[in-house]
């Protein structure tokens, strides 16, 4: 019998969704809205063989675009009674240190993620303000949040505090959080399917390489080490995000170049990165650069190699035993030179990739026979993630066959 999860991710002026069924991890539909409150947004419902549904009209906020959803759900299907819909989830960015599991969400949940929002001033009032729309539309199901740095909760004081005046810290929640936590958790489990090892056995590093994008240490499935900190903006370099930098450069900026702070927090957040090294953001575009022998993007991937290869080194140190790397996000799904700089020269340390398998696609491993650490490829499925959690709270009972 099917058991089916709605998931939604909403953002200030957007709605992704998708209905997942559970136990098969197969999409029964999807959707997106983008343009929320303006004079003409986009709308989009699929289910897998029909024809899409495509509209642009007037949606002037989420709690339309829910109902929005909803008819076409009605219309065009699937039933979700039929689906046996188990309840809503809602992929939160910032759940701070106080949850570190998928919760029920309530008027009081509701609130703590509202007291969250400086954390994640850009993401957290979104996130709400779908799930108070959702809430309403849908009423009778139960509404669960998926925090995307619970799972960063297991990693130790050594490596989530900052050496800062600890009183301030404290007062003002300053800590490596972490992010990406729903696709780290789900990969870290599948890789240690494809090993055919118990989870708790399995040490690994996953990397998850998108316009976003973050490494993580995981050990015996629990986080230890990541790259991202109180902010996505730490650590690998990515699309528009400078990643790691001497704080120092801040105060520079400021006092001698004179920007604001505002002007500051947008050059490292939007015009830094793959973007501010090339003039494009887009990895695609960057590696097309570099075939050409363009310089500047030939440069650029040096960049992002070495800020690889000193993450990988550093995990591997902190694991003590790695068992395996995996590679996921759209870049590292799908980049094969990415993925060639961020191991070149790692053969010392057990790392050895296999030219013709990264070259290849899909799932699958990369490394050579006989590699120490093996290498994979394994595609991230952050919304079956989120529909697991939703499913192992809400309907802990295993499917009647």
């Amino acid at each position: 019998m099917t058991r089916s999860v709605f998931v939604i991710n909403a953002g200030s002026s957007s709605l992704k969704y998708q209905l997942v069924d559970v136990d098969s991890g197969a999409a029964l539909a999807s959707g997106l809205i983008e343009r929320i409150g303006e004079t003409s947004s986009d709308a989009k419902h699929e289910v897998p063989g029909r024809d899409a549904v495509v509209e642009r009209r007037m949606i002037p906020d989420h709690e339309k675009a829910f109902g929005w959803v909803l008819h076409q759900f009605t219309e065009h299907g699937p039933d979700l009674d039929a689906a046996r819909l188990l309840g809503i989830g809602h992929r939160v960015v910032q759940g701070g240190a106080r949850f570190d599991r998928a919760v029920r969400i309530d008027d009081d949940v509701a609130q703590q993620i509202d007291d969250l929002a400086p954390l994640a001033p850009l993401h957290n009032p979104a996130n709400l303000q779908g799930i108070r729309s959702a809430r309403a539309t849908f009423a009778g199901y139960p509404h669960v949040a998926v925090f995307d740095t619970a799972f960063h909760l297991t990693i130790p004081p050594a490596a989530h505090r900052y050496a800062i005046e600890q009183r301030i810290a404290a007062e003002h929640r300053v800590r490596k959080y972490g992010f990406h936590g729903t696709s780290h958790q789900f990969v870290s489990r599948r890789l240690a399917e494809l090993l055919e090892r118990p989870l708790e056995d399995v040490n690994s590093i996953v990397l998850h390489l998108g316009n976003g994008a973050s490494a993580t240490a995981v050990r015996g499935g629990r986080s230890v080490e990541t790259s991202m900190g109180m902010t996505p903006l730490a650590g690998l370099v990515m699309g528009t995000r400078s990643g790691d930098i001497d704080p120092g450069v801040i105060f520079h900026l400021h006092r001698v170049a004179g920007l604001s702070v505002d002007e500051i927090d947008t050059l490292l957040n939007k015009r830094s990165g793959l973007l501010g090294l090339t003039g494009t953001g887009d990895m695609r575009d960057v590696l097309q650069a570099a075939d050409a022998g363009i310089p500047r993007a030939v440069e650029a991937l040096e960049i992002v190699g070495h800020r690889l290869r000193g993450t990988i080194g550093a995990y591997l140190a902190h694991l003590g035993r790695t068992d395996a790397i995996a590679f996921t996000g759209g870049i590292g799904e799908n980049a094969a030179k990415v993925r060639e700089v961020a191991l070149a020269g790692l053969e010392g340390l057990g790392i050895v990739l296999d030219p013709a398998r990264n070259a290849g696609r899909g799932e699958r491993r990369i490394s050579a026979d006989g590699s120490p650490i093996e290498v994979w490829v394994v595609p991230t499925n952050e919304e079956l993630e989120i529909a697991r959690q939703v499913a192992a709270l809400v309907d802990p009972a295993p499917p009647v066959e």
